[in-house]
């Protein structure tokens, strides 16, 4: 069992005194927070973030991090509040507990869902935390090193959880945990929580491969003794000061290695690379020469070497690599580095953690992270949580390929990106514009596979033709990164909005024109509550509402009444409109306009017949100079049918009057009248019809227009 002796050991010999005093004040606030609390493996709460915060000495954090690291769960099971963490150790400490309580939250949220439902790790709970992760990281990454090493120590304790939870959990660590550890350079904490994760979702494969290792593990260590001694002997000759070490493979890195090797139908017997040799020299000019004392030594594979000096890993990892024939024709994996770079190796960002010197804007780290702030970049462009958590794994997580623009800038994509790819890296709008390219300069097509050191030239067209359905085909493999594959959908999107928008506004504009509806389309998507005139036309468009539900929410746009006007309403007996006001007076529709249900309209007192309704806009009530004679007047409810004339004009055809007549009757509508006349090839028809409003008038119109050989339907007044 840990003790706060065993992290004040670790911490005191890169830590001033007052910072130990620190972190010694932040265990006894937590000691006493979680005092009486137990974890589901039996042990005192506490053990937990004390043997958090002893990872991250390991790790050689500041004292913040150590400090908010055992704090880390007081506010989520202890009641405490971010005021009081504040007030005792200050607002930094507070941040980061405050931050590692946010993942904490979605992290139950993820582990509540049944099995079936948190190994499918494109749920929308999972990407929800990792877009949390990435944006925590671009604020400070030491919330996600206090995550990472949370996740080692419930790694190591998850026996005690039901076996649901404990597969959920495993997955997640392999799929997102682990190579989060990786991205970040950490090597250590990666193959602890791949091998933890691996040895539950496998425990079966785990254990096959741990009985193999250990019967074939004296005549491993004997093999690499001699290769080591070898080695440091060539190495002493030619006055390289060096320390060669031996490096086992752990589990889940050989499990892998047997999966592809019985696909090679090789067995375990014949991998020899289960060690690694790894050379730490005192400079970068040592690191060339002892490769080249290796080469002299044995032959090296043609075309398994890195040089990740030259063009470090964003994960800020340097090294050489080489795969070397060794003794008796066996392959071995040689890796030569400074101390410096193994140093980073082992610890990654937490190597050149610079807060405890007090520079906390030093240049050279920011700019080692910026692949963080591209990759909230990339997410901000990716909606679906599915596509999201795809990229995720995909573009940022798989094992990378370096590659230089013409300049001499490196780029860092997955193995498999082609070269058009490789031009939406560089930025969405190159993609676009691209219409070739070259590799190593020479012309190559655009799903040409990019490989370590290639130089990458992009042709671009100088007007914006955008991309190609093509290249989101997945048979013909144009593009393989998702973030690639999501900014074309999107220029598709695009195109397919604005031609839907611009579709929208046509329909609507004449059918609004047919039935001398005037109105902006602006009020119109206003009263229909669209939240925008774009809005509705692409509901329009794209058919997700019909006219007729538009038309039929047209404003009546009454004018304001004075008091004595609202005095009452009276339905007319006879003509289905409500007068406002007047007693009881006999209602008839006006010939000159002839409204209909739904039309803006306006009564005129007669001297003899009551009141006559007219359309807002007609002739005589806009001419009229006895405006006290003008009276507001409503439809009411439920209306009787009403005529009105529409002008059909058609291409001359056998059957159309019957074809239009089919149509007007199966809408349940009567005709009153119909004159047809015919003329050089065309036909027109006025047609006077019973309607019941502007809805069924608008229908009915449009399927009429919908018949082959009709050209134009109107209404006429």
């Amino acid at each position: 069992m840990a003790t706060i002796n065993n992290l004040i050991s670790k911490t005191s010999k890169y830590l001033t005194s007052e910072q130990v005093s620190d972190i010694k004040s932040a265990f006894s606030f937590a000691e006493k927070s979680h005092k009486g609390q137990f974890r589901a493996s039996g042990e005192p709460f506490i053990q937990h973030p004390l043997k958090t915060a002893i990872y991250l000495s390991n790790l050689r954090l500041d004292s913040e991090a150590i400090s908010a690291a055992l704090l880390h769960d007081v506010v989520e099971d202890c009641g405490i509040n971010e005021n009081q963490i504040t007030k005792v150790f200050g607002e930094q400490v507070s941040k980061l507990v405050i931050g590692v309580t946010k993942l904490n939250r979605a992290e139950v949220l993820n582990h509540n869902n049944t099995i079936e439902e948190t190994t499918d790790i494109a749920s929308s709970n999972n990407a929800a935390s990792i877009r949390k992760m990435l944006i925590s990281m671009s604020d400070d990454v030491r919330v996600v090193l206090i995550k990472l090493a949370d996740r080692m120590h419930n790694m190591q304790t998850l026996g005690s959880l039901p076996k649901e939870k404990r597969l959920s959990i495993a997955q997640e660590t392999l799929e997102i945990y682990a190579p989060l550890a990786h991205r970040l350079g950490i090597w250590e904490m990666k193959w602890m929580l791949e091998d933890l994760a691996f040895q539950n979702l496998e425990p079966e494969s785990y254990q096959k491969i741990a009985e193999l290792l250990n019967s074939k593990r004296s005549e491993r260590e004997n093999y690499i003794k001699k290769v080591i001694s070898k080695t440091s002997n060539e190495l002493k000759s030619l006055k390289i000061t060096s320390d060669v070490q031996g490096r086992p493979k752990h589990l889940f890195s050989i499990h892998k290695k047997i999966k592809k090797y019985s696909e090679m139908n090789r067995g375990i017997s014949e991998i020899y690379d289960l060690f690694a040799l790894r050379i730490i020299v005192n400079s970068v000019s040592d690191c060339y020469a002892a490769l080249g004392a290796v080469h002299s030594l044995w032959h090296p594979i043609t075309g398994v070497f890195d040089d990740y000096i030259a063009a470090p890993k964003d994960n800020l990892y340097q090294s050489l690599h080489t795969t070397i024939i060794c003794e008796e024709n066996h392959p071995v994996e040689i890796q030569i580095r400074t101390k410096e770079m193994h140093e980073l190796s082992e610890y990654g960002v937490a190597a050149h953690w610079l807060y405890k010197e007090g520079d906390i804007n030093d240049s050279k780290f920011e700019h080692k992270m910026t692949w963080i702030r591209q990759l909230l970049e990339w997410q901000r462009e990716i909606s679906g949580s599915e596509e999201f958590v795809e990229s995720f794994k995909t573009d940022i997580f798989n094992d990378q390929v370096f590659v230089y623009t013409p300049k001499g800038d490196i780029k860092e994509l997955p193995i498999g990106a082609t070269v058009l790819d490789f031009a939406y890296r560089i930025h969405t709008e190159i993609g676009h514009r691209c219409i070739g390219g070259k590799r190593n300069g020479k012309l190559v097509s655009l799903n040409t596979k990019i490989s370590n050191g290639d130089t990458i030239e992009i042709m671009t067209s100088k007007n914006i033709k955008g991309p190609s359905l093509d290249w989101i085909n997945p048979d013909l493999n144009y593009v393989q990164t998702t973030s690639a594959k999501t900014k074309i959908r999107q220029w598709f999107n695009r195109q397919q909005k604005e031609f839907t928008i611009a579709n929208g506004k046509t329909i609507l504009q004449k059918q609004l024109k047919k039935i001398n509806e005037k109105i902006s389309l602006e009020d119109l998507a206003k009263h229909s509550n669209f939240l925008s005139l774009d809005e509705m036309l692409l509901a329009i468009g794209s058919g997700n509402i019909s006219l007729s539900q538009i038309i039929n929410i047209l404003p009546e746009n009454q004018p304001q009444l004075d008091n004595a006007q609202v005095s009452k309403k009276i339905k007319s007996p006879t003509s289905g409109i409500e007068v406002l006001g007047v007693g009881d007076l006999l209602t008839k529709i006006a010939k000159c306009c002839n409204p209909i249900p739904g039309d803006s309209i306006l009564g005129f007192i007669t001297r003899s017949t009551g009141v006559t309704v007219h359309i807002k806009s007609c002739i005589n009530i806009l001419n009229e100079n006895e405006k006290e004679r003008l009276i507001p007047v409503n439809w009411r409810e439920q209306q009787p049918a009403y005529p009105v004339d529409i002008k059909i004009e058609s291409w001359d055809k056998v059957g159309l009057l019957n074809s239009i007549t089919y149509v007007v009757s199966n809408e349940q509508i009567n005709i009153g009248s119909c004159v047809s006349q015919e003329y050089d090839g065309f036909s027109t028809i006025n047609l006077n019809i019973f309607v019941n409003g502007i809805e069924q008038l608008g229908r009915v119109i449009s399927k009429i227009e919908a018949l082959d050989p009709v050209i134009e339907v109107n209404r006429v007044n």
